[in-house]
């Protein structure tokens, strides 16, 4: 993927990684356009970044959608870029008495569903465009699964699948196809503590690898995957599947 010279749109672009990586590709001169569903938000990015573009978009909504595609197809024709990075994270105990299917449903509605819709009205803009590419955020955890987090780690795992058949689909079209796939990062995707927690990956550290791959093209098979996270990716072909979901899972 080409990371300047680009009109780039970025679905939750407002907070976390999403907000990294625009603030990223603006550093590089790119036209950025990012969405999300906080206002408030979109205004802070926008006033701390001239030139930068904050529409408010709900994925989860026809009529959001169908404004921000009139919006972008009349002022941004250059669109060739789309980065679908939407998504939340909740644990889920379904042992618990109380548990219900409430949070995997909201968990299905934004992870998958959102990516789906975003590419649905996007890409058949960027399709045609020099340097046409979509991204989406995917995660280390979709070949080994936190075991508290079942229905964000099974997003995931639809994610990366989806995005295989994407890229095969798309390969003459063209349309570069990568996949984003985050270790555990300081932003506050399960709550505030994780954007403190001196566990996770410092967010500048890993968008500024991210930008580094990207600009050496070292995205095998289209994954964007730090080294430290190739044991997971390789778990079951290499044998260690079982000792690494114990080491990840204690009982």
């Amino acid at each position: 993927m080409k990371t300047t010279g680009n009109t780039i749109l970025i679905t939750g672009g407002t907070s976390g990684i999403g907000r990294a990586l625009a603030e990223a590709f603006h550093d590089r001169g790119n036209r950025v356009i990012v969405t999300g569903r906080r206002q408030a938000l979109l205004d802070d990015i926008t006033a701390k970044r001239p030139g930068m573009i904050g529409l408010p978009l709900d994925l989860n909504s026809p009529a959001s959608l169908a404004v921000v595609l009139d919006e972008v197809r009349t002022s941004y024709p250059q669109l060739n870029v789309l980065i679908a990075n939407a998504g939340i994270s909740k644990p889920e105990d379904v042992t618990a008495g109380d548990w219900s299917g409430t949070d995997a449903e909201a968990i299905v509605q934004t992870n998958i569903l959102g990516v789906i819709r975003a590419a649905t009205v996007f890409l058949p803009l960027i399709k045609g465009q020099p340097n046409a590419a979509m991204l989406a955020t995917s995660s280390a955890l979709a070949f080994l699964p936190l075991a508290s987090f079942p229905t964000y780690c099974a997003s995931k795992a639809f994610l990366h699948s989806w995005l295989v058949s994407m890229r095969h689909q798309l390969c003459d079209v063209p349309v570069e196809v990568l996949e984003l796939l985050p270790p555990y990062v300081q932003t506050a995707l399960t709550g505030t503590q994780q954007a403190t927690d001196p566990r996770a990956m410092p967010l500048s550290d890993y968008v500024g690898q991210v930008m580094q791959m990207l600009d050496h093209g070292q995205h095998p098979r289209g994954e964007l995957l730090l080294d430290r996270d190739l044991a997971r990716r390789w778990a079951e072909r290499d044998g260690s599947y079982d000792a690494i979901f114990a080491s990840m899972n204690p009982r």
